[in-house]
């Protein structure tokens, strides 16, 4: 029997699953695009794991990222956290030393300060799309070059390319004046890994004091080209870990693991099963007062699991107080 500890990280782009076993070790990771259906993917995730190790023993389960209410309720997760302590978790975990984590997503990006093994400040980029991975996608698309080729290609430059990387419409723009004024794909593609950085640079670690140890992590970490920009940037070396891309998961599955050996509970993990039962939300408006809230509500298994959304508080803690009083149904039931 394989015993293992899962985290999933669901992301907008990216939904990542990772068996982690007591020691720390990776046994199976995925890395899988979310497309819109992060339920699913998990789903998927996990009947893919089961044909990878059918003997694997569930120890514990943790969910982060933007999807990680729903994927808990899904799991049964035994921790819910965000992708910052997610992230920051893995980052000690790998290099204890470490004091600026910088990370970037497909639709988002962020920065951590660590001091002493802790959290002492963040920053996340949610809204403008010219620090993320997204910005050099669309570029990508834009010259007819992989994404996949843009690290090799901008090692390739031989020609000092500065691109208005502020905002993606300029980005753009500029990157057209300078196709015309005949400078190569490498030139360009460089310049922008370099327009991406000092974009993120300028817009996340304002204020703060970049300090080095540097970690780079995120999808976005498999482009040489941003590393190689972070490292003109900062002038210090950046390290990418080997589990660049699923860093959040590994770090919430560590969290996953701590917390069932210091309570020692027994995991709430509902199960390989889970991945064919039914999970549907739905909503609805609130009008007992003036706010309106608009309430989410899970149905799983045919069964209301969950609801959020209700500043008051009102549905949430009907549901709790349904809840514990089914609870306590189950132990008479199991007295008697």
């Amino acid at each position: 029997m394989v015993k293992a500890y899962l985290g999933v990280d669901i992301g907008s782009v990216s939904t990542n699953i990772v068996a982690l076993s007591p020691e720390g070790e990776v046994l199976s990771k995925q890395y899988s695009r979310t497309n819109g259906q992060p339920i699913e993917c998990v789903k998927e995730g996990l009947k893919t794991l089961k044909k990878e190790i059918p003997d694997i023993e569930v120890l514990g389960v943790g969910t982060t990222g933007s999807g990680r209410q729903i994927a808990g309720i899904l799991l049964g997760a035994d921790v819910v956290k965000n992708e910052i302590t997610a992230h920051a978790t893995a980052s000690i975990f790998y290099n204890p030393d470490v004091s600026t984590i910088f990370e970037i997503g497909g639709q988002d990006s962020k920065i951590i300060f660590i001091k002493n093994k802790c959290v002492v400040d963040f920053a996340m980029n949610t809204v403008c799309a010219a620090g993320t991975g997204s910005f050099l996608d669309h570029q990508a698309e834009r010259l007819k070059v992989p994404i996949e080729q843009f690290g090799d290609m901008a090692a390739k430059s031989t020609e000092e390319v500065r691109i208005a990387g502020r905002c993606t419409v300029f980005a753009e723009s500029d990157m057209i004046a300078k196709q015309q004024f005949g400078f190569s794909k490498p030139d360009i593609i460089k310049g922008l890994c370099e327009a991406l950085v000092r974009n993120y640079i300028n817009n996340l670690g304002r204020g703060h004091e970049l300090k080095p140890p540097f970690m780079f992590q995120g999808g976005v970490a498999a482009n040489s080209g941003i590393k190689a920009a972070f490292e003109k940037e900062t002038g210090c070396e950046v390290m990418v870990p080997k589990y660049f891309n699923v860093m959040g998961a590994i770090g919430i599955a560590l969290l996953a693991k701590n917390y069932i050996e210091k309570t020692g509970n027994k995991t709430s993990f509902e199960g390989f099963e889970c991945a064919d039962k039914e999970l549907k939300p739905r909503t609805f408006r609130c009008e007992g007062c003036a706010n309106m809230c608009e309430v989410v509500e899970v149905i799983y298994d045919g069964q209301i699991s969950a609801r959020w959304g209700d500043k008051c508080g009102k549905w949430t803690n009907a549901l709790l107080v349904k809840t514990k009083k089914a609870k306590e149904k189950e132990k008479e039931l199991a007295v008697k």
